[in-house]
């Protein structure tokens, strides 16, 4: 069963392999702000594409908002390799091999195939806000490929929420 996430409480541990040979580690980041985690459905994905391709155009905006930036996937490192050389992520760090029982702590959905350019399994998308603390702040957790928050109109949000310390939403968990 997947995991409900509580904004303003600890996010789950996050360790993977980045392209490129080093290992991300969610407990090591020190954004000014908050470090993003944006999951993706894999290479297979079309709407991964232009979404992570919007993201990689608006690094250096997200930077300057005080984001440490990862994007995730169950992709193979082969895969992760080709979807950040083939989608032009020259900006942004992909990591690779999230394995289902990670997926399930982080809340993802989890889908089967059902073309044969699909993996096995992967996660739906995923984008999270994750203070300097390590407390979530944002959580947005899809089961359908096309419904993620759109980054332009988002990203800007983040200079509101820290200037008027917005505190997280949603915390009444019951």
């Amino acid at each position: 069963m997947t995991h409900i996430l509580i904004p303003d409480t600890q996010a789950p541990e996050l360790s993977l392999p980045l392209v490129g040979g080093e290992t991300w580690i969610l407990s090591e980041q020190t954004p000014q702000h908050f470090t993003m985690v944006i999951f993706y459905r894999g290479l297979h994905c079309p709407v991964c594409k232009n979404y992570l391709g919007t993201l990689n155009s608006m690094m250096d905006q997200i930077s300057e908002l005080g984001f440490s930036v990862v994007v995730a996937s169950m992709d193979t490192l082969e895969r992760a390799e080709q979807a950040k050389a083939d989608w032009g992520l020259d900006k942004v760090d992909v990591a690779y091999g999230l394995d289902m029982e990670t997926a399930k702590k982080w809340g993802l959905y989890v889908s089967t195939s059902i073309k044969e350019a699909e993996n096995d399994i992967f996660s739906e998308p995923g984008l999270m806000w994750i203070r300097a603390d390590g407390r979530l702040y944002l959580i947005d957790i899809a089961n359908m490929p096309w419904a993620r928050p759109d980054l332009e109109t988002l990203m800007p949000k983040a200079k509101f929420a820290v200037e008027n310390n917005y505190p997280a939403r949603g915390t009444n968990a019951g």
